[in-house]
């Protein structure tokens, strides 16, 4: 019985460090994974807002040829 637990302990030890390495390595990938969603996000945003700011100025431009059609008619 003696023998048991000893070789129960003796293998405990190194399973239990693989393991909790195996989830100290999962949860930096996950931080990573949400860094590089983050990173996608910003990215997204800025597109988002370049978009809009072109989309305004052509609607400007838009808007001053047909005043400047409507002055010559």
């Amino acid at each position: 019985m003696t023998g048991i637990v000893a070789v129960v302990m003796v293998f405990s030890i190194p399973i239990i460090a693989i393991v909790s390495h195996h989830f100290q390595a999962q949860t930096k990938v996950k931080a990573k994974m949400i860094e590089n969603q983050l990173e996608l996000e910003k990215l997204k945003n800025e597109n988002y807002m370049l978009e809009t700011e072109r989309m305004r100025i052509d609607l400007e431009k838009q808007l001053k040829i047909e005043d400047h059609k409507e002055k010559f008619i």
